[in-house]
């Protein structure tokens, strides 16, 4: 067998070999070139959330405790130990380490002199020693610290020229340094040794975003006193004779190692090693150190959505690629009943059953490796990392080389047979198979829903329990096909005319097994993602409205009670209420105060009527109990909602009906009214909490304030809504009412909206969204396509029927009618199973995909919109036309006289 006739035979049959190269190009395309999209859009996702945050957030810190050194050893204490803290980190870890500092500084201790007097200002002043300052800082006034100490010379030190102007000191301020008042730190401190103090210099920081600034505290702030009588807290530099001075006369000093972890240089396809490695220094910290690392949350949370975003998309593509494959078998069985004739012949001539094989597999080999090649040269050009995918593009390569052939293998000997007629009947093999899928497809939804799933890797299980879900479906589909068709075709019989008769007569008798598969696939994957799509999406705006169950919360430390009033005020807003939060609660047994021996709670105060028109005025759906809403103030024990843990840690110590809880001070009995797994405005993973009803609480002589306000309205402004709680929580300050420390910082304002925003915007989004999109997209057009092949399969069949019916009068108008008639049943039926097949596949993988990673923790609900049925009634017509066009295309194309021909194969 020449291979010039081989490249006859495809030049030939031009149009069957380049839709099979075709389908393998996008095969091969999408095995190479999606994992490399996905994971770009990862890392953009991932250099999206970390440059979100503070670059400090990357510093992996090493902290000593306060000690007593002897003198002359600061430098090589803190310098030495850099190299081997960092030769200590895990090796994930340690390559991704792009800028490191170290440094040394004593404890703040309080100093006075007369420009602080001046102002009345009470200070405490700490002292650090870090190299490379002076490149990063440039002396405005003065001069930087004497490297080396001057027996007899007042200890010199630098400071920030804000900072310095804050404190108002100025170069040449002299200052005296001597023990803090502070609690925590005096014992540590020395005993009537002051030291003299003198600044030298103020220098302005040459970059502010520079790491060198970001170890707490920082150089370049001051930290305001908590509350009235406490200091102002400062830091300035010096050198480290200045500090091995102080060390000599007992002041402890503290060393700090920082390692910052460059972002540009983490491979998301690794990110897993990466959180363990972080996990394994933290397990791992040396003696006497305290290990900070503070982008190892963000790093667990993202893991968790790529992970969970990976396994959606191997769900999808396995709806794709099994949709790929099916087509690719649809035209490797077209092209081979197209070409039965030659394949007979030369069976009938005396060649060998594989005769044909061999052919078709010698063309074949010109046309698919070529197509598969450049498929995945195609597929390299796309941005991103590769995955090892190499061998899923050579088995693909084979499988559809072999496909042409292995078709060839099921040429009948004799004459065509008569596919236009359906067994009432099946045969027992095919009865065996079909009954065989069935059992596969429920064997590994029960596996799949007990089992469970490794979130991010490639699961055989789950790619093909979608793919035996559907095919399963279609088997049903078809057993079930012929049924109504052959009532309507009796009811047509009877009616005049015969357009519908021939049209169901014609649809009942057509062989649509392999096409349905397919189009039930292709649909069904498209389904699949816009249900999820919609239950994400809903399960988002839930998740949103458990954390602002209102328009806006205004979140601060604690706000005057007229700030409710203040805030009802202001243009838009229709209702406030306040909130109280207070956590790590303790539960007790009598109103002295006696431990209960039960875990700390979460305790939250809302005024139920409040909450509810908050949330009405909103249209949150949120459920506020009876309980809450109905409770008046009077003596008595006040109704409590609590969550599962608490309520049954009450019931085994008999605590159910009389317990205490203490908020902001104040001690309140309470009993168990009802339990919920969550309440609004507490994390989803609070698992203990109490709920009061803020409005039935007794009458005391200290009332609680709020810790938040809830705000419902229409077009709010949140900065407006920042100034008036601002405003609040410093006449809360103002009016000495302040119980502890705590000067109010500014207040945090979320809206619902921006909230909801937050659960769509960054992080691994952009995965989900190239799935969704892709899997929707691709399912709908892949799936037009299998409906052509259904078409054209039985084009030839179907243009003989037509001539015939031409030649006894049928008109043009009758025939397009009944072509309408005949592709009805098959389109629609095609259809609604995948549509069937789209809805039910998102309950049954649902508890396994760990979709609330994307929900903020809220468990995503499968969700049936109405839009998703006119969609999917839309997408019929849709099919329809498509099938219509295709059919009157390739009626054209056939003459009266080619179809009529004696011995016509059908």
């Amino acid at each position: 067998m020449s291979v010039g006739a081989a490249i006859r035979r495809v030049r030939a049959y031009g149009g069957q070999f380049l839709l099979l190269a075709a389908l393998t190009l996008v095969m091969v395309l999408l095995i190479s070139g999606v994992p490399r999209l996905v994971n770009r859009l990862t890392d953009q996702g991932l250099r999206t959330q970390l440059s979100s945050e503070l670059p400090a957030r990357r510093d992996v810190s090493y902290t000593s405790r306060l000690m007593n050194l002897p003198a002359g050893t600061i430098a090589s204490s803190s310098q030495a130990r850099l190299p081997v803290l960092e030769s200590q980190l895990p090796a994930q870890v340690r390559e991704l380490v792009d800028e490191r500092w170290y440094s040394a500084e004593i404890q703040p201790g309080r100093v006075t002199g007369p420009d602080l007097a001046a102002r009345y200002l009470k200070v405490d002043l700490g002292f650090r020693a870090v190299p490379g300052v002076r490149d990063a800082a440039t002396i405005v006034e003065g001069e930087w610290p004497n490297e080396t100490y001057v027996p007899g010379r007042p200890t010199e030190v630098a400071l920030d020229a804000d900072v310095a102007r804050k404190l108002n000191l100025r170069r040449g301020s002299a200052l005296r340094l001597q023990r803090s008042d502070d609690p925590v730190t005096r014992p540590l401190q020395p005993v009537d040794k002051a030291s003299d103090l003198v600044v030298v210099g103020l220098f302005r920081a040459n970059d502010r975003t520079d790491g060198m600034w970001d170890a707490l505290p920082q150089l370049l702030q001051v930290v305001d006193p908590e509350a009235d009588g406490f200091p102002f807290i400062a830091l300035g530099v010096t050198g480290p004779a200045a500090l091995d001075n102080l060390v000599r006369k007992g002041w402890p000093v503290r060393f700090g190692w920082r390692y910052r972890l460059t972002a540009d240089q983490i491979d998301v396809r690794y990110l897993g090693h990466l959180v363990e490695g972080l996990d394994d220094a933290q397990r791992a910290v040396p003696s006497g150190l305290t290990l900070t690392v503070g982008v190892d949350g963000a790093l667990r949370a993202f893991a968790a959505q790529v992970d969970a975003a990976r396994t959606l998309l191997a769900v999808i593509a396995s709806g794709v690629l099994a949709t790929l494959a099916g087509l690719i078998v649809l035209a490797a069985m077209l092209a081979v009943r197209r070409r039965r004739s030659e394949f007979a012949l030369i069976r009938a001539r005396g060649g060998a059953f594989a005769a044909g094989a061999r052919r078709s597999l010698a063309e074949s080999l010109l046309v698919v490796p070529v197509a598969a090649a450049l498929g995945w040269w195609l597929g390299t050009l796309v941005p991103g990392a590769p995955d090892p995918v190499a061998w899923y593009g050579v088995t693909v390569t084979v499988l559809v080389t072999l496909a042409l052939p292995l078709a060839a293998l099921g040429v009948p000997v004799g004459g065509a047979a008569r596919r236009d007629l359906v067994r009432v009947r099946p045969s027992a093999r095919r009865l065996t198979v079909e009954v065989s899928l069935l059992l596969l497809a429920v064997l590994g939804v029960v596996l799949l829903r007990r089992r469970g799933l490794t979130l991010g890797e490639v699961d055989p299980l789950l790619v093909s329990v979608p793919v035996l879900f559907a095919v399963a479906a279609a088997v049903l589909a078809l057993r079930v096909y012929p049924w109504p068709l052959l009532v309507v075709s009796r009811l047509a019989a009877r009616t005049r005319g015969s357009v519908a008769f021939l049209g169901m007569a014609r649809a009942g008798r057509s062989a649509v097994a392999a096409p349905l598969v397919v189009v039930v696939l292709a649909i069904g994957t498209a389904a699949f993602c816009a249900v999820v799509a919609a239950g994400v999406g809903a399960s988002r705006d839930r998740a949103a409205e458990q954390v602002v169950p209102a328009d806006a919360l205004i979140r601060g430390e604690r706000f005057a009670p007229d700030t409710v009033d203040a805030l009802k005020g202001l243009p838009g807003v229709r209702a406030a209420t306040p909130v109280l939060i207070e956590r790590d609660q303790r539960l007790a047994v009598d109103e002295v105060g006696t431990d209960a021996g039960i875990g700390q709670s979460t305790v939250l105060l809302v005024d139920g009527p409040g909450l509810a028109e908050a949330t009405g005025v909103s249209g949150v759906e949120v459920h506020v109990p009876e309980a809450l809403r109905s409770a008046r103030a009077a003596p008595g024990v006040l109704p409590a909602i609590v969550s599962p843990a608490v309520a049954a840690d009450l019931a085994r110590a008999g605590l159910e009906d009389s317990a205490f809880l203490a908020v902001q001070g104040q001690r309140y009995e309470f009993r168990v009214a009802g339990t919920q797994d969550g309440f609004p405005l507490l994390p989803t993973d609070t698992d203990r909490f109490v709920v009061l009803p803020w409005q039935a609480l007794p009458p005391r002589t200290t009332k609680p304030v709020p810790t938040g306000l809830l705000v419902a309205g229409n077009r709010l402004d949140a900065e407006v809504l920042r100034r008036v709680g601002d405003e609040g929580q410093s006449r809360f300050q103002r009016s000495g009412a302040v119980t502890g420390p705590g000067r109010p910082l500014g207040v945090t304002v979320d809206t619902r909206v921006g909230v909801r925003h937050q659960f769509a915007d960054g992080g691994a989004n952009g995965v989900l969204v190239f799935g969704f999109v892709g899997g929707a997209a691709g399912g709908v057009v892949l799936g037009l396509l299998a409906i052509a092949f259904s078409v054209l399969s039985g084009a030839r069949a179907r243009g003989q029927v037509l001539s015939r019916l031409r030649t006894l009068g049928l008109s043009r108008r009758q025939w397009r009618g009944l072509l309408v008639v005949e592709l009805t049943p098959l389109v629609g039926v095609s259809v609604l199973t995948g549509a069937l097949v789209g809805a039910v596949l998102p309950l049954v993988l649902n508890p396994v995909l760990g979709l609330a990673a994307f929900t903020g923790g809220v468990p995503v609900r499968v969700e049936f919109e109405p839009g998703l049925v006119a969609a999917v009634v839309a997408l019929g017509a849709v099919a329809l036309g498509f099938a219509v066009a295709v059919e009157a295309l390739n009626s054209r194309r056939l003459r009266l006289g080619e179809v009529l021909r004696l011995g016509e194969e059908s």
